[in-house]
């Protein structure tokens, strides 16, 4: 099946979330991702599995890495040996792409900067991911998920109302910059393609994830207003909050944007004489009584299932969502009806339900290819198949450690 990155090959040197996620999609999308590992220096997330470590080949079975790295080959080779940085570069020549997570400096540091790369193949695609960025006073900070957060000013404007910061219970720095990391890509091969040039592509985490609080920045840059947190509250829209619902901690979330939609609410509610309340008769009188309002609707609610509501509230204009907890999502009818889950078979790790690949294009659309590689797996293909190393060659570089097929586990207990 044709899919819209057929032909482009992508070098893979990143690690944990934020990069490897990308890079799944670009191979979710028909690119050939080649994920290199050091041997001694693996992807960390193989060892994040909690799977004892008398299990033969453990390392391949952590449900984590293999979620995020599905639809790519493996090469195992060490970038700090000169003969495996060479070999990374004749990758290179016949590659498209590269992308790396790490800190600013370990690139240049192991002599594979862009300069480097691009002095073997001029028309590379260079992508950096740093957390930080490459330059400024912090570009040599360290950088995850939950820190970024905090860094791009999500964290500052979550919680409850007068409470302290909350960090969001899901690292929204790491996926946002996978996501991103699929459109850089594409516009830069889009680029390429009109003028015939590589470029190197800066990505960082922080500054991506800052622009998800942009109507924040924009209200303090014109008019000098910093919003504290709301909750599950609007700034100036209500009603707009969670209500609990029949069962063990079920909730709905209901938002109304104008008095139609009240309207409607009041209607299913079979409390139509609300929408002439004084109280509640205008968004302003709503918000002004806004305590008041969530004690009817919860009240409402308390009664009734999550999906019932969610489905009432819904077929009368007003929106509204059940609050999924993760069996619900797995279980749910109109993801179920959209193809949204598909069982996946990995080799040592058995069989599963994942996400499909999330873009559905009509012509080429994308799907998964192959489970996430053990380590090393695809040596071969990489040195004998695709860069035609002569056997002795490869023997050489299993004999120093630069390559194996096995990572060497005393560094990772």
């Amino acid at each position: 099946m044709t899919m819209p990155l057929d032909g482009v090959r992508v070098v893979d040197l990143t690690m944990v979330w934020a990069g490897p996620f990308g890079t799944r999609m670009l191979g979710d999308y028909g690119a050939e991702v080649i994920k290199v590992e050091s041997p001694r220096q693996w992807d960390l997330l193989r060892s994040l599995g909690l799977i004892p470590r008398t299990t033969p080949r453990w390392y391949n079975m952590a449900a984590y890495f293999n979620h995020n790295n599905r639809d790519k080959y493996a090469l195992a080779l060490d970038l700090a040996d000169e003969r495996g940085r060479e070999v990374l570069l004749e990758l290179c020549k016949v590659s498209d792409v590269i992308v790396e997570n790490f800190r600013s400096d370990v690139m240049d540091n192991l002599r594979l900067s862009y300069e480097d790369v691009r002095e073997v193949n001029p028309n590379i695609i260079y992508v950096s991911m740093p957390g930080h960025g490459k330059t400024g006073p912090e570009k040599d900070y360290v950088a995850y998920g939950s820190n970024v957060e905090q860094l791009a000013g999500i964290v500052s404007i979550s919680g409850y109302e007068r409470d302290e910061p909350m960090k969001t219970g899901f690292s929204y720095g790491d996926p946002m910059a996978g996501t991103a990391l699929v459109g850089a890509v594409a516009t830069a091969l889009r680029q390429r393609r009109l003028t015939g040039e590589g470029m190197f592509l800066e990505l960082a985490q922080r500054e991506n994830l800052t622009m998800f609080v942009g109507e924040y920045l924009v209200d303090y840059s014109m008019n000098g207003h910093e919003r504290p947190p709301l909750g599950n509250k609007h700034p100036f829209q209500a009603p707009h909050n969670r209500y609990q619902c029949g069962g063990d901690d079920r909730w709905v979330v209901i938002s109304c944007e104008d008095d139609a939609q009240f309207a409607a609410l009041c209607r299913v509610m079979q409390q139509p004489e609300l929408a002439a309340d004084e109280r509640f008769a205008t968004n302003d009188a709503r918000k002004r009584n806004e305590d008041a309002l969530d004690a009817i609707i919860g009240a409402w609610t308390s009664s009734r299932g999550h999906y019932e509501v969610t489905h009432l509230l819904q077929h009368a204009g007003v929106p509204a969502g059940a609050v999924l907890t993760i069996p619900e999502l797995v279980a749910d009818p109109h993801l179920r009806s959209r193809g949204a889950w598909v069982q996946h078979t990995h080799p040592d790790a058995g069989t599963w339900e994942m996400e499909a690949p999330p873009w559905k294009l009509s012509r080429t659309p994308g799907h998964i290819r192959m489970p996430a590689p053990g380590f090393g797996q695809h040596n071969s293909y990489v040195l004998r198949d695709l860069l035609r190393l002569p056997d002795e060659r490869i023997a050489e570089l299993y004999a120093a450690g630069i390559t194996a097929d096995d990572p060497d586990e005393t560094l990772h207990q």
